[in-house]
This record gives structure tokens, sequence and C-alpha cells, in this order.
């Protein structure tokens, strides 16, 4: 790929910084190579090719920390009755309704129309999570074909539990063993025609991958479900997994009232607690939700620097409450911003997480749009350990970080300045304003277009499958 100049009318490296009027990025390789005013880039690099986005802000791509890409296959689902609480959401609706029907095909029709979503709100990156205990082996590795083909970053996981038996948990946590160990073939040969071994290939040899020149952007990690689905000692052979193969552990933690309530009559105390007695809290951990935590879990958390991720609309539509995320980031934590995947517009989730805690703290300062911005960005790309492991980091466009950006037009009622972009982004944009998209180097939207996409073709494949699916039991 020869070396462009994308420039910009306002430029966000990184939300660290104040946004910059009238500067450029210079792109080659994929990555990011230096940044200026737009003037000074053109006269230094007369032989880059030139996007000219200058009605535009530029920014990093964003992130999703969390997302559960099937589920919206279970938008609108009809139930007799609205569950209670989180218990009755999960055990009387979710995992018989949902989880415990999905097949491979429903999987592949789900995660494409998921990634063309991203691509068209702006998402390069993001961590998903597959609860589907009837789809493995091989379900992984489904989704994985896919988001190859779409060209984005993708952190894929199985919810490994016991819920079902201790035989499907086992097959869970190799699930997770097999992606893991392909993953990190693929980024040591850079080729994606690398050879997997495993039973799920005789039955889904059509997911291998085709293209042997697209970078290699997929990361695996080990996933257990909580600790009422999970005994301790399946537990700890997750998180002995996760550090043996050199992988995040993620759990969902606190999600409702029910877990730390659980904890607190099975063990004397309560989930991040437990999971300290447990030995598992170090620099594996990604812990998702983190909703109902006491003061004494906040404390916790950011002592051991633990990864969490949030969801505020989502907790919101199951009526799990409102995480503490100021408290557990002034406390040391490093916290993402994700969609849940069932409400899955990432805007929203800026907004919601822009203002929540503003009601719930009784207090305007609270997170401020630069620090939301960092939630969606390098904090999110953080919890993944994408700017720690990865040879070209993600989450600012920085030198040597990779070159995934999106720019948002910027017809705005009121003048924008450095000082207030981040509060007009959050609350006057949405997916609709996303101009253009780039992952790795590569654009992925152009003037409002998805790229190489057939969005109807796509919904038409997930009403079909949603309606197998609504029809099953």
């Amino acid at each position: 790929m020869a070396a462009q100049i994308v420039l910009s009318s306002w430029l966000i490296r990184s939300a660290d910084e104040l946004p910059l009027p009238d500067h450029a990025v210079l792109i080659d390789n994929g990555r990011v190579v230096a940044s200026g005013p737009n003037a000074d880039m053109l006269a230094a690099h007369p032989q880059a090719r030139v996007t000219d986005l200058r009605d535009k802000a530029v920014s990093p791509a964003f992130v999703d920390a969390h997302r559960h890409c099937y589920g919206v296959l279970a938008h609108g689902i009809p139930t007799e009755n609205a569950p209670a609480d989180f218990w009755a959401f999960l055990n009387d609706f979710w995992w018989g309704k949902i989880e415990d029907r999905l097949d491979h095909a429903m999987l592949r029709a789900a995660m494409d129309l998921a990634c063309y979503d991203m691509i068209y709100s702006g998402v390069t990156t993001f961590f998903d999570c597959l609860e589907a205990p009837n789809a493995i082996p091989g379900g992984l590795f489904v989704q994985a074909e896919v988001v190859q083909r779409w060209g984005l970053r993708g952190m894929l996981c199985f919810e490994a539990t016991e819920r079902v038996s201790r035989e499907n948990g086992e097959l869970g946590l190799r699930e997770n063993v097999e992606f893991i160990t392909y993953c990190n073939s693929q980024r040591t040969t850079r080729t994606q025609n690398s050879s997997i071994q495993g039973q799920h290939l005789q039955a889904e040899k059509d997911v291998m991958p085709a293209s042997a020149s697209a970078p290699a952007l997929l990361w695996g990690a080990m996933c257990h479900h909580t600790t009422f689905t999970c005994s301790d000692d399946f537990i700890r052979r997750a998180h002995a997994l996760a550090r043996e193969h050199h992988a995040l552990l993620h759990f969902h933690c606190a999600e409702g009232t029910y877990e730390p309530e659980q904890c607190v009559k099975r063990y004397g105390h309560r989930t991040i607690e437990h999971y300290e007695a447990l030995g598992v809290l170090d620099e594996t951990t990604m812990a998702s939700q983190c909703v109902q935590l006491s003061p004494r879990e906040v404390e916790i958390v950011g002592r051991r620097g633990i990864r969490v991720t949030t969801m505020p609309l989502s907790n919101c539509e199951v009526g799990g409450g409102i995480a503490p995320v100021p408290e557990m980031r002034a406390a040391g934590a490093t916290v993402g911003l994700g969609t849940d995947g069932y409400v899955a517009n990432h805007f929203a989730s800026l907004r919601g997480a822009f203002l929540i805690h503003k009601a719930r703290l009784c207090d305007p300062r609270a997170m401020p749009g630069n620090v939301v911005w960092r939630m969606a960005t390098l904090e999110a790309a953080q919890t993944m350990r994408l700017t720690e492991q990865s040879a070209a980091p993600v989450g600012a466009l920085w030198p040597g970080y990779s070159a995934d950006l999106i720019a948002i037009d910027l017809d705005l009622p009121t003048p924008v300045t450095a000082h207030n972009l981040f509060d007009q982004l959050i609350l006057w944009r949405d997916a609709t304003h996303v101009d253009s998209v780039m992952c790795a180097g590569r654009w992925l939207k152009r003037d409002h277009v998805v790229l190489n996409a057939e969005p109807g073709r796509l919904l038409a494949r997930v009403r079909e499958h949603a309606e197998r699916l609504w029809r099953m039991g």
C-alpha cells in the first residue's frame, strides 16, 4: 500500500490530548507514520496519495470492548411475561430461548450483519463472547471466517460453563485453547493459510481463511461464565489455561444482584472478593459488567489493576443497575466501553456512559467527554491488551500505531472548539454521520457507504435465521 495523507478539519490523535485543528495524519504500510498541520504534511510528502476529509473530524476508530454478536437474533423475540429480575432473564428467557438454540448457520448470519453494523458505526476492533453450548466444537471458527472476510480486528472467545454439563464445560475450554493456538499461529507465520488441528475441521472445512494477503487481525481469549455456573475448580482451570497460553481470562461479573447475593450465601463474601480468594485476579483478568460491586470490591479491582468492560445501556435493559465506573477508574482500574450486542449502537453507548453517571452522582462534571471517548478507543484497546501485546497498537493515532481511524461529519449547529469537540461528537453525532472508516490502513467505509457490502442481503439472512430461532423449541 502506498503512503497516504488523510487531511482533516480536526484531528484527534488520542483522547488524552486536545484535538488539533487543520491537521493531517500520514499512513504507510498500515500504520501511522506522522501527523502535523495539513499544509506542512502536503509539502513534506508530495508523492503521497491524499484523502481530503477537511470538513470532518478524524479520530482513532472505536473499540467495542464487549459484544455478543449473536444477540441481534434475539431482538424483539416474543416473551409471555417480562423477566422479574436478572436471574429470571437468564434462566427463563436467555439461556433456553436463545443460547441453547444457536447453530453455526445462525452464528454466521449474525456475525455477518454485526460486522457490517460495526464498520458502519466506526468500530474496527471488538471483543466478542460467544454463548452457544450446542454450537461447539467449531463455533469460534465459523465466526472468525466472517470477521476475516470483513477485514476487522476481533478478539473472540467462547463462554465455557458447567451449567449444561461438566463435559460441555470442558468442550468450551478446549474451543478457546484451539482458537487461541490458531490465532497465535496466524501472527507467527503472517499467513491466513495456517493449518488448524482439531475435530471441528471435519464438519466445518468452509470456515478456513481464504486470503493469504490480509493482516492477521484475530486474537483468542479464555473465558468462563460466572461463579454461579462454574465451580471453583473449573474457574481455576480456566485461569491456568489463560496463563499457559498468555491469553486474557474473561468472565461476566456481578451483572445484577443475583451473583453477589449467591456468593455471600455460599462463601460468605461477594463476587470480586471470591475471585481474589481463588487467586485468579492478575494480569490475565478481564471482567465485564462489574455492576453490583461494594466499595471494598471497587478497591480490589483498582488495586489489582483489573481490566473492566462496561455496557451502560445493556445494564439498564436487563435491570442490572449502574456500574460504579468513575469509582473504578479513580481506584486504578482500566475501563473500556462496550455495547453487549443486544443494544448495539456504539454512539448510544457513548451517550449512555456520558450521561448516566452524571445523573447517578448528581454531578455534571462526572465522566467528561474526553474520558468517555478514551473508554471507547485507547482504554478499550488496553482492556484487550492491544496496546501492549500488539505489533501495531490500537486506540490512538500516534506514530507506530495501527492506522485505524474514522472520519465524522462536522455539520454541527454550533461552533467546534478543541474544548467542546468530544462533547459535540458524543451528543450530536451518530453512525449515520460516520463518513469513512479505516482498519489497518484499509478503507472499509467511504462517503458513508460500507465497501463491498449488500446490507439488504445481510438483513434478509438474519431475519430468516431469527425466525427459525424463534420457532424452535
